[in-house]
Order: structure tokens, then C-alpha cells, then sequence
């Protein structure tokens, strides 16, 4: 995955940070963010299989968000040195904490091997972003035990 940051990279990071700034995406990751705390895998299916509501769209739309911008970093279209700084991608850390502690219940509930599988790989592969992701994991630990 290592790979020089250049001009190019710095733009492809620019637009999925203005990505993130449409109204309906920004509602999503605000209720990702702020209101949605699934505490097993049977919370984060319920929301999964309640097809037509703006829950369920707002999962599936910051999911699909996520999981396309870290493809480029697993297919070498931009560099991991500049996409996993917490400035970017701080949310896709504290996202993916919520669900791990559940994520193979969930993917065998879900009946989906491939459920956050490129977050997860993308996650793992760095040295980088597994040394945030630590972080960022403890606190989200500490705020589920707070709820």
C-alpha cells in the first residue's frame, strides 16, 4: 500500500472531502456520528433490513461512501500516508469501531462474508492507520459503556 503522496493524491482527497458535504451524506454521517450506536449485531441488522427507511439509507449510503474511498487506497489510487490522517478520515476510525466488536456475528447474521471487509482490510494493512484506529477504538469503547 505505501505509496509517495503527490499533487494528484492531494486533489482525489480534496473532492471525497467535499463529497461529504452533501446535504444528504452529511445527514448520514451525522446520524452514524451522533445517534446511531448499535450495541450488538442484532441493533446494526435491524437497521440493515428496514429497507425504505432514511436509517437504513443512511447506513448503507456512509457504508458505500467508506468502503469506495478506501478501494483507492487498497488499489494504490491514493496514497495512505495522506488518506488515513485523522483529519480525513477520523469518521471511517470511529465508524468502524462501532461495529467491530460485533462485525463476525454481523456478518454471519447478515449472511455477508464481505460486510466492511475493504474498511477492515484497509484498516489492518497499515501501520499507519492500525496505530489511530487503537486510539480511536478505546475511546469509542468508552463512550458505548457511558451510553
Amino acid at each position: 500500500m505505501p505509496k509517495k503522496p503527490t499533487v494528484d493524491d492531494a486533489r482525489l482527497i480534496l473532492e471525497l472531502y467535499d463529497l461529504r458535504r452533501e446535504p444528504e451524506l452529511r445527514k448520514a454521517r451525522q446520524w452514524w456520528l451522533i445517534t446511531f450506536w448499535p450495541k450488538s449485531a442484532d441493533d446494526f441488522a435491524k437497521v440493515a433490513t428496514a429497507m425504505g427507511s432514511k436509517e437504513n439509507n443512511w447506513l448503507r449510503q456512509v457504508g458505500s461512501y467508506w468502503g469506495i474511498a478506501v478501494s483507492f487506497v487498497l488499489n494504490g489510487v491514493v496514497s495512505e500516508k495522506l488518506f488515513f490522517q485523522p483529519s480525513f478520515c477520523g469518521e471511517l476510525y470511529f465508524i468502524f469501531a462501532k461495529v467491530r466488536p460485533f462485525l463476525t456475528e454481523l456478518r454471519q447474521k447478515m449472511n455477508n462474508p464481505d460486510l466492511f471487509l475493504t474498511i477492515e482490510k484497509a484498516i489492518l494493512a497499515s501501520k499507519m492507520a492500525r496505530a489511530q484506529f487503537e486510539k480511536v477504538e478505546a475511546r469509542v469503547t468508552a463512550m458505548r459503556q457511558e451510553r
